[in-house]
């Protein structure tokens, strides 16, 4: 299997990747949240990767972070699951916010992914709740206090990824919304 590929990105767009590997091209299909991590980044790059075998196509998908392609893999192996939902609920949620979400039984956010309907979800929650864990000291927080200072986040104008982020990086936890929410909008501030 191929695990990764370093090269130069020829060409881009926000599902899918050429990636030039030694004069080898590798057409890489990518969820939105790597298409923006590797903007990010000035070739050579390094993509993680997972290769689909099919009886009419071989696909390879590629992702920014060893998570996300855990999470990936994880994904794939729930029913009903293929690689292009994966793929669509990575583009959706980051592996964190994904672990976050699965762990607060969540189904309202990801029904809202495309391709996810109340069924998907359900099993999704009952089968990744055990293979993921929790993500950083959050496991700290109550889930409530964490879902307002991210909703509250969210109404003052940040990205549900960036609020996830910024939620995870706060060293100490408070034991209350206002100071939480302070904390996290540091954490925005120091990027």
């Amino acid at each position: 299997m191929i695990g990764t590929l370093t090269g130069n990105i020829v060409k881009r767009d926000l599902q899918q990747l050429l990636l030039d590997v030694g004069g080898v091209g590798y057409e890489i299909e990518i969820p939105l949240s790597s298409c923006y991590l590797l903007a990010e980044q000035t070739n050579p790059v390094t993509i993680f990767t997972h290769l689909v075998v099919r009886d009419d196509a071989h696909l390879l998908f590629g992702f920014a972070t060893l998570d996300e392609r855990e999470l990936f893999r994880a994904l794939i192996k729930v029913n009903s699951v293929g690689p292009k939902l994966a793929l669509g609920i990575l583009s959706g949620l980051d592996a964190e916010s994904f672990a976050r979400t699965v762990h607060a039984n969540d189904v309202r956010t990801l029904t809202s992914l495309p391709g996810v309907g109340k069924k998907t979800a359900e099993r999704l929650i009952i089968e990744m709740r055990d293979r993921i864990p929790m993500p950083g000291i959050t496991d700290a927080m109550p889930t409530d206090l964490m879902n307002d200072v991210e909703t509250a986040l969210i109404n003052l104008g940040y990205k549900p990824q960036a609020a996830t982020r910024a939620i995870a990086r706060i060293a100490r936890p408070a034991e209350d919304v206002e100071t939480l929410l302070k904390q996290a909008l540091q954490q925005l501030m120091q990027g």
